[in-house]
């Protein structure tokens, strides 16, 4: 039972960073046309009015009282901060430096994970981390040196790296609130908190919604249904049954995914430097959620 459990939750996973891979190449669509607290409201708002149907349909109600402190938290951290400051930063420096500084997440929700929650840091989780980052880095300067346009502010480093610290954040946060509520009733109060703390930008979204060539608002759809509304609830399922160290340095295995899209949907063919960082992360990826053999004989590891 318990390895099905198991096996459910590594599913789930594969199930997220699958689809927020996909997202980068719907952000360079909508982006175009969209500003971003106006993508990052569009966003919301398709993925609240999914995740509010299913929660009816469902009948799951509302969660628990002592769930409600991470959804807030996360809500503001996650879907609203994070949103819009990563849009942001992405307008202010190249896609090699946001994919560099941004993955610095995994390595702060490790971290405030062992301070807050009190997660261990196994030396396997620690070097998959470090071998990820490398390949994440690698993927970022190949990104970066190819791009002709290339530039990083230093407004366009600190949004990004208040992204990092956001996401992290948000994580931690929502750790604890899965202990109170469902995967889905989290995700959903999550989402709804960011969707208000974002509509400042209405305004803009009708505006932008008025003139937008029409793939530019399925591409934001798209980032509401699948990314939002699926992928953040997946990724609370699994996240309810491992660390949270252990679920970001998952996310390494985005890099990689991307790199792959892009060459398949975009036509964008990889450099070797760029298929090196990809293998890394995906490397880094099987080192940190392997178990030692002495862990896994005597039963004491970590569920995946």
């Amino acid at each position: 039972m318990q390895k099905q459990s198991s096996r459910l939750a590594l599913a789930a996973a594969g199930v997220t960073v699958v689809l927020w891979a996909s997202a980068f190449v719907s952000i360079r669509s909508a982006g175009e046309a969209y500003s971003p607290g106006a993508l990052a409201l569009g966003r919301l708002l398709a993925g609240v009015l999914v995740l509010g149907t299913v929660l009816l349909i469902r009948r799951e109600g509302l969660p628990q009282r002592a769930a409600w402190p991470g959804i807030v938290v996360s809500g503001l951290l996650w879907f609203g901060v994070y949103m819009v400051v990563l849009n942001w930063g992405e307008q202010e420096v190249d896609a090699g430096t946001a994919a560099m500084v941004v993955n610095i997440g995994p390595i702060l929700i490790a971290l405030l994970g062992a301070r807050f929650l009190k997660e261990s840091l196994p030396p396997r989780l620690l070097a998959g981390m470090a071998v990820s980052f490398a390949g994440a880095v690698a993927v970022g300067l190949s990104m970066s040196g190819r791009s002709s346009g290339g530039h990083a502010s230093v407004l366009g480093v600190l949004l990004c790296l208040l992204a990092a610290a956001a996401y992290a954040g948000g994580v931690v946060a929502q750790k604890p609130a899965l202990a109170h509520g469902s995967a889905l009733q989290v995700t959903t109060f999550g989402c709804l908190v960011g969707a208000v703390a974002c509509l400042p930008f209405a305004g803009q979204l009708v505006e932008e919604a008025a003139r937008a060539p029409l793939a530019a608002t399925l591409n934001m759809v798209y980032l509401g249904v699948f990314p939002t509304a699926l992928a953040f609830t997946t990724w609370a399922y699994a996240l309810a049954r491992t660390t949270a160290g252990r679920m970001g340095a998952t996310t390494y295995a985005v890099p990689a995914l991307v790199v792959l899209m892009a060459w398949l949907f975009l036509g964008e063919l990889p450099a070797l430097l760029t298929l090196a960082g990809g293998a890394l992360c995906l490397a880094g990826v099987a080192v940190s959620r392997s178990r030692s053999r002495t862990s896994a004989t005597s039963g004491t590891a970590e569920s995946t």
